[in-house]
């Protein structure tokens, strides 16, 4: 008898407990802002409690309909008529990533669970697709059919009528092309059939780098609006006006990027709107001196194009009796609403070392004028300069210091030398209290130096110059530019090869253009890659042995 009471007691106890977890359990209200929402548009889910759950939420079940945009919480305590209540809210800013009836599934709180609930998520509506929208992208380029490596000026205007109170904007993207940001963003008014619109406008340049069709990525704007109605609705944070996110897109453009023309007979490839290059010279050049050096600098300008498309402007001069010497070229790039402009700039010194007349040859750079697709030139015509006189000032021979007589010693003096004196003994004191000092200092054990281990960026630095050197090897073009690219952003924070020469000396600089132009070239063209690491290596000794000497060198004045 004693068993079924058992029995009885043991169900009232678990129904008892039961019950008390049943009761215990904190109460989560889902609620939302508005529904049914449009793809669009962003909403607000709020979960609310009145007593402290189990545990913080987790939200992840909600990333598989929703994209989260913004979360906050938020709780307060009051006291009225003698009783404590508290409210306790999570806010979210979700955006759905498909239309339908889509559930909002039960949220756990630790061992406290919220309601499900269910919103639905309609296309956007004919009418927000009229000219009468509130926020829209419209996005446009100078050709849909550019050439090879030429330039493209694509622009985006962002029209509103609404107050924005924060918004951001993707960049854009395609494949196997280099994209410039020009200059900063205009903002002005305008209409579009009789509505008035604040439009915000940028502009970048996009340049090809291979043949073929090519897309430009749709942008997308993700933005927080103010709401019309915000002066009479707050969201109690620091009173900030409410706002709902909405994400529009503009359209992809399609490029039909096309080859070098076959009737370009140049082997460099310079496609751009405008070319021209111009020369100075630092004195006259119908009377240059002997052993005086005469400056002739080279100034070459193309709208339309980059830096890295801009060839070599002074090859080595072979001239007898005219001896040379090449600065390092400057290269830069101007940015404007037309698109980029590059510079490039070469100094030369010439001396003369024997009089008479030499010739230097013309200059010449044919380039592709993509506004009339027809082959042009930019021309210096060959020219002559004369040397005449004589070297004024030749280097004297260093003058041979002739003997100082000896002066014979006073026998008083000789006989002196041979008497021991005090400070004799002094000195040997002293001499042997330094071999003791010494002798002590090499017995003593030395102190292993610690190995300081090599740096991720030492490490970098070295796989970089070893994939170069196999690249080069290999006359690799590719694995070369790879290496190289590596090797400037860590060195330099250089993103591409322009960058990259602009930090080397004039020799290496030119190798890594003549590697540049061999990897877009109109044909194919073999390349050898032992001159460009001959040159690294160079470069690598150089930069060793400046540092080296920028840390050793003494003060100029000792304190």
């Amino acid at each position: 008898m004693n068993a079924p009471k058992f029995i009885v007691n043991t169900l009232c106890l678990s129904l008892f407990l039961l019950f008390n977890q049943t009761v215990s359990a904190v109460e989560i209200i889902a609620s939302l802002d508005r529904n049914p929402v449009q793809i669009t548009e962003s909403f607000q889910l709020t979960f609310t409690a009145t007593e402290t759950p189990d545990d913080d939420p987790d939200f992840s079940p909600l990333n598989h309909g929703f994209e989260i945009l913004q979360q906050s919480h938020r709780s307060n305590s009051s006291w009225v008529n003698g009783q404590s209540t508290k409210t306790m809210q999570w806010v979210l800013s979700l955006m759905a990533k498909q239309t339908g009836q889509i559930l909002i599934p039960a949220i756990a709180f630790g061992d406290d669970v919220s309601q499900p609930a269910s919103i639905k998520v309609t296309s956007t509506t004919v009418s927000t697709q009229s000219n009468d929208k509130d926020l829209f992208l419209d996005v446009e380029v100078s050709t849909e059919n550019p050439y090879v490596q030429s330039q493209v000026i694509y622009t985006l205007r962002l029209y509103r009528k609404v107050q924005l109170a924060q918004a951001s904007l993707t960049e854009p993207a395609i494949a196997n092309a280099v994209i410039e940001k020009l200059t900063e963003d205009k903002n002005y008014d305008t209409q579009v059939n009789g509505v008035a619109y604040v439009v915000t406008e940028r502009q970048y340049a996009i340049f090809p780098q291979k043949s073929g069709v090519a897309t430009i990525e749709p942008l997308v704007l993700t933005a927080d609006i103010v709401l019309s109605n915000s002066r009479q609705r707050f969201n109690g944070f620091f009173n900030r006006p409410a706002t709902k996110t909405k994400r529009i897109s503009s359209k992809a453009i399609t490029l039909d990027v096309l080859p070098a023309p076959d009737s370009f007979k140049a082997n460099h490839w310079i496609p751009a709107e405008q070319v021209h290059i111009e020369e100075k010279w630092s004195g006259d050049i119908t009377n240059m001196k002997l052993g005086e050096p005469l400056t002739r600098t080279l100034t070459l300008l193309a709208q339309g194009t980059t830096v890295a498309q801009l060839p070599e402007l002074l090859g080595i001069s072979k001239t007898r009796h005219l001896k040379t010497y090449p600065d390092q070229p400057i290269l830069k790039e101007k940015k404007s609403a037309e698109g980029i402009i590059a510079f490039r700039e070469e100094k030369i010194a010439y001396i003369p070392s024997k009089p008479g007349s030499y010739i230097l040859p013309a200059i010449e750079i044919p380039w592709f004028n993509t506004r009339t697709q027809q082959m042009e030139i930019a021309r210096i015509p060959e020219i002559s300069v004369t040397a005449t006189g004589s070297i004024t000032n030749p280097v004297a021979p260093p003058e041979i210091a002739s003997p100082i007589p000896s002066i014979p010693a006073s026998p008083e003096a000789i006989s002196n030398r041979n008497v021991p004196t005090f400070w004799m003994w002094f000195s040997l004191f002293l001499a042997s209290g330094w071999l003791i000092t010494l002798f002590l200092f090499f017995k003593k054990p030395k102190t292993e130096a610690k190995e300081t281990p090599a740096t991720s960026q030492e490490k970098s630095l070295k796989a970089s110059l070893k994939q170069l050197k196999k690249a080069c090897s290999s006359n690799d073009q590719l694995a070369a530019k790879t290496a190289l690219l590596t090797w400037g952003k860590i060195n330099y924070n250089s993103h591409n090869l322009a960058e990259i020469a602009a930090h080397c000396e004039a020799s290496l600089s030119d190798e890594i253009y003549n590697l540049n132009s061999t990897l877009y070239a109109k044909h194919a063209v073999s390349w050898q890659g032992e001159a460009l690491f001959q040159l690294m290596t160079a470069h690598k000794a150089n930069t060793t042995v400046s540092e080296m000497c920028s840390n050793e060198l003494e003060p100029l004045y000792k304190q």
